[in-house]
């Protein structure tokens, strides 16, 4: 297996991790405010980062240089997940997918900008039926659904979290100095944890905590362990070995976990013709992985 396919596997475990956090989110986000949930969450995931970091080697000296690396790509993590959640207050879930849909070709822009990283013509092909493959799952191959949809409040604070996220994929080897994955992600959530309690402060002063339904701890500490740790280990690792649109690509995969992750839960069962976007996303994933193949050692300058 080559570093690239090993990129595309962490982000395959991203997109299904992250999905996760999407389904209990939304049951969550109107019990607490969206900053003292993730402040506990970066609490709680540094804490988790960090006694891993310490019983496998510690800190090395790489990642002391320049400190100011981790709250400047922390702000984009914070501002994300944030604005995640408070989207999530007034937003409907399909657009709101709608709008995270977004991100791979926002990537791709960043990913030019800051590291010169060229789109090409297969990916180019790849992210576009990726896109239309996931809006079919989002409105669960419904046209009458599609031609309904409307950009809320909530859609517009979602898409803002959103360029944030997109942001963070190419900056990430831009800002790295050959730190390890562990110590260099428990830089940012150590940074992303002080810029909550900080900001956060009158909201976690304000919130019930003894009086929070248990959703609420449940979405915390999934989203502490997977949806933040793990994912954020994972995004970095793939950051590395491929580019940022290709990493950002797998966004399109989240709504088909969402299905799964709905499934698990008791909902209802979609219809059979999401099936069809679900294979898009698939073609578009298939793509990708063929691109790598053919052109291994431009990716590996690339990352």
């Amino acid at each position: 297996m080559t570093e690239a396919h090993r990129g595309h596997l962490a982000m395959l475990a991203f997109s299904a991790l992250v999905a996760g956090s999407f389904s209990l989110g939304s049951m969550a986000a109107p019990h607490i405010a969206p900053d003292a949930l993730n402040a506990v969450r970066f609490v709680i995931a540094s804490a988790i980062l960090a006694v891993l970091v310490f019983s496998t080697g510690g800190v090395d000296r790489p990642a002391l240089q320049a400190p100011w690396r981790y709250p400047v790509l922390a702000l984009f993590l914070v501002a994300y997940f944030v604005l995640m959640f408070e989207g999530l207050k007034t937003g409907a879930p399909v657009s709101m997918a709608a709008v995270f849909t977004l991100t791979p070709m926002i990537a791709a822009g960043f990913g030019w900008l800051l590291l010169r990283q060229v789109l090409t013509g297969r990916m180019a092909i790849a992210l576009t039926i990726g896109g239309i493959g996931a809006l079919w799952v989002i409105f669960r191959a419904e046209l009458s659904a599609f031609l309904a949809f409307e950009i809320g409040r909530g859609e517009m604070v979602y898409f803002v979290g959103c360029v944030a996220h997109a942001v963070y994929a190419p900056m990430v080897p831009k800002l790295n100095r050959g730190e390890r994955p562990a110590v260099f992600t428990l830089g940012v959530l150590i940074m992303g944890a002080v810029l909550l309690l900080v900001f956060g402060y009158p909201s976690i002063m304000a919130t019930e905590w003894a009086e929070l339904p248990s959703i609420v701890w449940v979405t915390i500490a999934y989203t502490s362990v997977f949806a933040s740790a793990a994912t954020f280990l994972l995004l970095q690792y793939a950051t590395m070995r491929i580019p940022s649109a290709k990493v950002m690509a797998y966004t399109y995969l989240t709504p088909s976990w969402v299905i799964l992750w709905e499934m698990a839960l008791g909902r209802p069962l979609p219809p059979m013709l999401i099936l069809v976007g679900v294979g898009l996303t698939m073609v578009a994933l298939g793509l990708l992985l063929k691109d790598d193949s053919q052109v291994r050692g431009r990716v590996a300058s690339e990352g």
